[in-house]
């Protein structure tokens, strides 16, 4: 698969992930963790049966344990920490806070081998990060000192997933079937925090259900296979600063569905995650021409 390829099916991840909110809102009053039990395991159930399409069962046993313990790691951290920050911060500045991790992506990037960290890429991916944090914070009271541990929590969160995607470039020859055994994985510890920490809820509808099914078969199913590819063979630059469009589209498609109202300041936020995407593009075009 071509690098501009792999590119394109990694920003597929990104496309699924604008559909997160509005699938979750959908969910409620299903938990957390238990939400996350649920869906990893349908994330993780369709990709045991597209192995079992291609009859590639042998491959997951060539994969060594600390490959399973670092994407089980990866994919479970980052979802216990974000969940632990949002109750112990208020969620929009929590959620900015995790939302770092496309710019710590582009940043860490540059310790790969045979990649080149541009200074076009770190003012795009800052610039972008302006956008998004026009959209997430909104009409926020702000980062109070009361609130410091969930930060910090969130903080971690950036850190957790930011690192599992560069950190997946690494292992480019661990196929990402890999991926299946780190959903179902993750699913059964979700399950462990559930039945410690929260009351079980269903929910109430087949509109509901059918929320629980499009999370678990997209944003928590087949987005975290395309991830992979993308973060293996694309170009993960591209692909960090590219991420901060999910926030903006997942807030247009809220709108459109008569969730959230419409504000002025989207259109800014829009300009500037485009921009910023633009020149992360521009400088992955440098350097694939060698100028």
């Amino acid at each position: 698969m071509t690098r501009g390829r792999a590119t394109a099916v990694g920003f597929v991840a990104v496309l699924l992930w604008s559909l997160l909110a509005l699938f979750t809102v959908g969910t409620v009053p299903v938990p957390p963790f238990q939400l996350a039990a649920i869906t990893f395991l349908i994330g993780g159930a369709v990709g045991l049966i597209w192995i079992g399409w291609s009859r590639d069962f042998g491959k997951l046993r060539q994969i060594g344990w600390r490959v399973y313990l670092f994407g089980t790691l990866g994919l479970f951290g980052y979802h216990a920490l974000y969940f632990s920050a949002l109750r112990l911060a208020p969620a929009a500045e929590a959620g900015l806070i995790a939302y770092l991790w496309p710019l710590l992506i582009v940043l860490f990037s540059g310790l790969l081998p045979g990649e080149r960290l541009r200074p076009l890429h770190i003012i795009g991916a800052l610039v972008s990060f302006v956008g998004a944090a026009i959209i997430v914070l909104g009409g926020s009271g702000g980062f109070g000192a009361e609130a410091l541990p969930g930060f910090g929590l969130a903080f971690l969160c950036a850190l957790t997933w930011s690192g599992y995607s560069v950190l997946s470039r690494r292992l480019g020859n661990t196929p990402t079937a890999s991926v299946v055994v780190f959903c179902l994985l993750t699913a059964g510890l979700s399950l462990g925090a559930h039945l410690i920490w929260e009351t079980t809820a269903w929910p109430p509808d087949a509109l509901g259900w059918a929320a629980v099914l499009g999370l678990g078969l997209g944003p928590v199913g087949l987005a975290f296979y395309v991830w992979d590819i993308g973060v293996k063979q694309g170009d993960i630059q591209l692909l960090g600063v590219a991420s901060y469009g999910a926030p903006l589209m997942s807030t247009l498609i809220l709108i459109v569905a008569g969730v959230a109202e419409p504000r002025p300041s989207l259109i800014v936020a829009g300009v500037l995650i485009t921009v910023g995407a633009a020149m992360a593009a521009r400088a992955s075009s440098a350097q694939s021409t060698g100028n």
